[in-house]
């Protein structure tokens, strides 16, 4: 076995709440190893959205996804974070003083405690039945948006009634060529004032507003779409000539290995204690969508807050038997 790092707090996952916990931890002295499944920081922000904007982040009015994770890591940079990225954390095993992690590569990690700030655990999206839908997949069939340049003067098809769907049509719309919008119903899951923006937008034919229909095949050849087959209730069919399709159907949680390490789990969450943000485990903590209790509020701000509230908690575990004299950052300052 390799030397194991030797570390305060190992940090599972690095979207928002990771990335803040390391922050925190810092300003209480803890060093913080950061592990993450994705070759990159950020977690959905960076992978499933990186263009789209924010709106309720404390002092930015808007800012985007992608422009968050920046300032995250800019802020985390003075407490010298250790990365461990494209690598998953497969083993936690309890040992004297604290747990040792083991991730896929077969790094060992020493620590206090641990901070499970995973999201919505390793994900991927949901895939539509279609035929020979892989042979288009990362040449004109997405399922996340990098850039919105990349779809600059093309035409696209758009599947889903959520979310990711809507603002991506109504944002997208600026740079297509043409957006054809599908969905099985006229109902949408997405947030309303949005769903106004998408309509206004097909009133000037930029959007054509294709329901109810559902996607039914794929054309092309060599991984490049010509057109995008969709079906009605009555199963009546048409292509839309279409350079890309960006079918929108939500992702799906996986926990992996964290089921595995004796930490409760309930419906995909982790329950935890509000005050502390612990799990049924002493010394491990669970913070942003992931973490679950009554009248939990989903939002980036909340797992701000909780990464605080573990922080605190896991001081004296690191520091058992010592003060901690808490002082606002105005005063402390970094280093």
């Amino acid at each position: 076995m390799e030397t194991p790092y030797e570390t305060d707090v190992v940090i599972i996952g690095a979207g928002p709440a990771g990335l803040f916990a390391v922050f925190e931890c810092g300003m209480l002295k803890m060093k913080c190893h950061v592990i993450d499944s994705l070759e990159h920081t950020g977690g959905q922000c960076t992978a499933l959205y990186p263009e789209k904007p924010i709106f309720d982040i404390p002092g930015f009015p808007v800012v985007d996804a992608g422009v968050l994770i920046e300032k995250l890591e800019e802020q985390a940079a003075p407490f010298a974070p250790h990365y461990h990225l494209n690598q998953q954390a497969v083993d936690v095993a309890k040992i004297d003083g604290g747990f040792r992690v083991t991730t896929s590569r077969g790094t060992h990690i020493r620590c206090k405690a641990i901070i499970i700030a995973a999201g919505a655990g390793a994900f991927g999206p949901n895939r539509p039945p279609l035929e020979n839908l892989e042979d288009y997949e990362g040449r004109s069939v997405f399922y996340m948006v990098k850039q919105r340049q990349d779809f600059a003067h093309k035409t696209l098809v758009i599947a889903g009634g959520g979310d990711s769907a809507v603002d991506w049509a109504v944002s997208l719309s600026d740079v297509a060529k043409k957006i054809y919008f599908v969905h099985r119903r006229d109902k949408f899951r997405a947030a309303p004032e949005t769903v106004d923006k998408l309509h206004n937008i097909a009133k000037t034919g930029k959007v054509e507003m294709v329901i109810p229909y559902q996607l039914h095949g794929l054309e092309g050849s060599n991984g490049h779409l010509t057109g995008v087959a969709v079906a009605d209730l009555d199963g009546k069919t048409r292509t839309l000539a279409a350079d890309v399709l960006l079918p929108f159907f939500g992702i799906t949680p996986n926990l992996g290995p964290v089921a595995d390490w004796g930490v409760a789990v309930d419906k995909h969450h982790i329950p935890v204690a509000q005050s502390t943000c612990e799990t049924n485990i002493p010394g491990i903590f669970a913070i942003g969508d992931i973490a679950a209790y009554d009248r939990k509020l989903k939002l980036i701000l909340t797992g701000f807050a909780e990464a605080a509230q573990a922080a605190h908690a896991i001081h004296p575990l690191v520091f058992p038997g010592q003060a901690l004299h808490f002082v606002y950052s105005t005063t402390k300052g970094v280093p």
